[in-house]
């Protein structure tokens, strides 16, 4: 069976466009449970400035709104040298009550040990089953990826930078680490040109997925990479942790060849 993409439209707002997304994929209910806390990795690098890129609100709140059995729903970051994670996770702060609440990855104590690209490392304990793990990020046309991009800040460490040369076995072992990524958001309401561009398109899409190789090979093409060529996405498929090959993906929802003509012009 091949593995399964959505791609829904945001026009009518991303909540109704998650729910749609969700209701293609069918198989995801197991998520959605009352013994099932959810940690969120809202991917934000830099949270200022006209080169800050991040998911909207509103698409955090339609995937906080899609949870509603959850008991707690945890919006999780690590530090790194643009600000501790609790100040930039303040991003979403409308979001937070009593269910809903950020949490530092490099503040908690209560930690398992791991080994990341050959270093021994100290994981919170929250990003290990059987806790629900949602991975979303804003789309960006960048090779080294969104959706399993953003498992580098799952390192705990705010000087990170001395990862960059060696990204891909960082990332890879560390979706290996915490048993891979439950559901994956590409928030493609806007889209960049680069990892740290200035300016975006409008393109207004949600791109969904329990399959984050796949995920991530969609919204490569869309964006105009050749997934093929990502070693990142290559190398995951080679260690069996999804689907990369265009051809083996079910798109449902949207029809892809319709989506990619909302970036022309990125």
């Amino acid at each position: 069976m091949p593995s399964r993409v959505a791609i829904e439209t945001t026009e009518d707002g991303a909540e109704g466009a998650l729910t749609r997304a969700l209701k293609h994929l069918q198989n995801v209910n197991d998520l959605n449970a009352d013994a099932r806390p959810v940690v969120v990795k809202v991917g934000v690098y830099n949270h200022k400035g006209p080169r800050a890129t991040y998911p909207a609100v509103d698409v955090v709140s339609a995937i906080v709104s899609n949870f509603k059995k959850a008991p707690k729903i945890y919006l999780v970051e690590s530090d790194n040298y643009k600000g501790p994670a609790l100040e930039r996770l303040q991003i979403w702060q409308t979001l937070f009550d009593e269910r809903v609440v950020p949490f530092s990855l490099s503040d908690d104590v209560n930690t398992k040990d791991v080994v990341i690209a050959d270093e021994k490392m100290k994981f919170s304990r929250i990003l290990f089953e059987p806790n629900t793990f949602v991975s979303t990020h804003a789309l960006r046309r960048y090779e080294k990826g969104t959706i399993l991009k953003n498992l580098f800040g799952l390192v705990p460490d705010k000087k990170k930078a001395r990862f960059h040369k060696n990204l891909d076995p960082v990332l890879l072992d560390a979706y290996d680490a915490i048993g891979g990524i439950d559901l994956s958001v590409i928030d493609a309401t806007r889209t960049y040109a680069g990892p740290a561009a200035k300016n975006a398109i409008k393109t207004n899409l949600l791109i969904v997925g329990r399959d984050a190789v796949a995920v991530e090979t969609i919204g490569a093409f869309l964006v105009g990479l050749k997934p093929e060529n990502m070693s990142v996405i290559q190398n995951a498929v080679k260690r069996g942790f999804g689907e990369g090959d265009m051809k083996k993906i079910e798109v449902l929802g949207t029809p892809v060849d319709e989506a990619k003509e909302r970036f022309a012009k990125l």
